[in-house]
């Protein structure tokens, strides 16, 4: 398993039914898995697994900082117009900042209008994938690997009968599961 990767080379061979034993394709599935996960990150505006951030924002006047990563389980430092700002100790009475999955909130002080005055550095994203994403991106790998044998093909014509082939990036179903976790950056 890569880094980033969302799923593992034996979730994906158990999907299959009946499951894959052999290993002969076990390179190309790995491909499709690192390759799966890089889409599915990408189109979901964010990386799953938790690492650290370190944002420069815009102080707007208010006491609330949605922050671009979630769910944000630590924060390391937060500096206003270059002062430093302490957690909320003890919280959620005394001065300084506490936060949730989401935001930072500030306890006695606000986020001073400027541009670029304000620093956070903290870390988000999930210990482990979901289990519903993970299941997603199974399923898309799934869907690769049978798919090789047609790429371009939008139809077939076997015995007198057409069939038909889905022509879309990842079907309805994975793109409503991971719909729910996809980030929106405002512009």
């Amino acid at each position: 398993m890569t880094t980033g990767d969302l799923t593992t080379l034996a979730n994906v061979k158990a999907y299959f039914s009946p499951p894959l034993v052999t290993t002969a394709d076990d390179a190309l599935l790995s491909r499709l898995i690192t390759a799966a996960s890089g889409f599915i990150q990408s189109w979901l505006n964010r990386t799953i697994a938790s690492a650290t951030y370190s944002e420069t924002r815009n102080g707007a006047g208010g006491t609330r900082l949605f922050l671009r990563n979630r769910p944000v389980t630590a924060v390391a430092s937060l500096a206003i117009d270059g002062v430093a700002i302490a957690p909320s100790s003890p919280a959620p009475t005394g001065d300084g900042y506490l936060f949730d999955d989401s935001s930072i909130y500030l306890i006695g002080h606000h986020f001073a209008r400027g541009a670029q005055n304000v620093t956070v550095q903290y870390t988000a994203g999930f210990a482990s994938t979901p289990p519903e994403i993970e299941q997603s991106c199974i399923a898309l790998v799934a869907l690769r690997y049978k798919e090789r044998d047609r790429i371009g093909q939008a139809s077939k014509n076997v015995g007198g009968e057409t069939v038909s082939f889905q022509q879309k990036d990842m079907p309805a179903d994975v793109a409503t599961i991971l719909d729910q976790y996809r980030n929106v950056v405002p512009a």
